[in-house]
């Protein structure tokens, strides 16, 4: 959040240098900004100017940086919440009606208060306090950030794991489940997710796994494995997706930057290649017919696979994307000895499909 709000130092209030403040350390420098580990409120002092503007985060807050950044955006405010929620949140009181929202924004002349107060006092509470006391105004926490997946505070191991659960909920809830494997890979990553991200490897360890196994399915296809090529395709496919929703949570949780190159779209054309190559070397060849001849048709499937979906307007053109289902219904075809002619059906069948959706005679007629 302090990255995401612009913030060029960050001062961390801390005992000692653990291990766990030395990577916070390491991830600031890395993104730009300073980093300073302080032991107390005496540390504070000195080191923000008057005229600085100071954010001050409580103790264990985690909270999205959209929201943060729309609560101090205006200006000097402590962010407050309705008594009830917040108390049960574990949030300090403030008076009779409002608890502490976990995020202010002061001006840096306040900061020279501190030194009126006993040098291990809990910083956070008592610059709240101080910038009461100076008038600064309150802004309330918006009440759609009270369920606990955008707004709240972590105490302990237990509310951490219970905590990260939520977010990644909340989270993949864009995810767009019409397809088969796009409703496997929010699945999995909301339960496997979690021990990625521990692992530090996040996305990254699944793009690779994607990527070995579409490398598996190419070798099983030149050995003439075809349905077992396309079970693995079919399973890249899906590990692909995850890795995708995974790297968004990411994305959105620490404000990644996108990268300029659209790795998935690539990997997605990528491995349509992969299925064509398979399904070619997967027929049984005549001697009239030579390799061009034999990858007609499944150029032309994967052509009306892109195509359609641009054309039909219903929640069910997300399985004409999938290429988990279309590995699965060709792997079927080759054990039953019909490759050629489901790859011939399917693309038929796209094609009258694609013309006679009442979206498709739409747009068509607008062209």
């Amino acid at each position: 959040m302090s990255l995401a709000l612009g913030c060029e130092r960050i001062i961390c209030i801390v005992r000692e240098l653990d291990p766990e403040v030395i990577a916070l350390q390491h991830a600031a420098e890395h993104a730009g900004a300073r980093f300073q580990a302080s032991p107390g409120a005496r540390g504070l002092i000195g080191s923000v100017a008057a005229v600085d503007d100071l954010i001050v985060f409580a103790d264990g807050l985690l909270g999205t940086p959209d929201l943060a950044a729309e609560l101090i955006e205006l200006g000097p405010a402590v962010v407050v919440q309705p008594i009830e929620t917040g108390l049960a949140a574990g949030f300090e009181r403030i008076d009779l009606n409002h608890a502490a929202g976990g995020l202010m924004r002061l001006p840096g002349r306040l900061v020279e208060r501190l030194a009126e107060l006993p040098s291990d006092c809990d910083v956070a509470s008592a610059l709240q306090r101080i910038a009461l006391q100076a008038g600064v105004p309150q802004r309330p926490l918006p009440s759609a950030a009270g369920d606990a997946t955008q707004w709240t505070l972590v105490h302990n191991e237990a509310e951490a794991h219970a905590a990260e659960a939520r977010w990644i909920a909340r989270h993949t809830r864009f995810a767009d489940a019409r397809s088969p494997s796009q409703a496997l890979a929010r699945f999995a990553v909301r339960r496997l997710g979690p021990t990625l991200l521990h692992a530090g490897s996040g996305g990254n360890a699944i793009v690779a796994a994607a990527v070995a196994v579409a490398l598996f399915a190419l070798g099983a296809g030149w050995f003439s494995l075809t349905a077992t090529a396309l079970v693995l395709s079919g399973t890249s496919w899906l590990l692909r997706r995850s890795a995708a929703l995974l790297t968004r949570v990411e994305r959105d949780s620490l404000r990644l930057a996108k990268p300029w190159l659209p790795r998935e779209e690539l990997f997605d054309w990528t491995l349509d290649g992969c299925i064509v190559a398979i399904t070619v070397w997967g027929q049984p060849g005549r001697p009239e017919q030579g390799l061009v001849d034999r990858a007609f048709a499944p150029l032309i499937l994967i052509a009306l696979l892109r195509l359609a979906p641009r054309l039909i307007d219903s929640r069910w053109s997300g399985w004409l994307d999938d290429r988990m289902v279309l590995a699965l219904v060709l792997a079927g075809a080759a054990v039953a000895g019909v490759l050629p002619g489901m790859i011939e059906g399917l693309a038929m069948a796209l094609a009258v499909l694609a013309l006679a959706w009442p979206a498709a005679r739409t747009r068509l007629t607008q062209a």
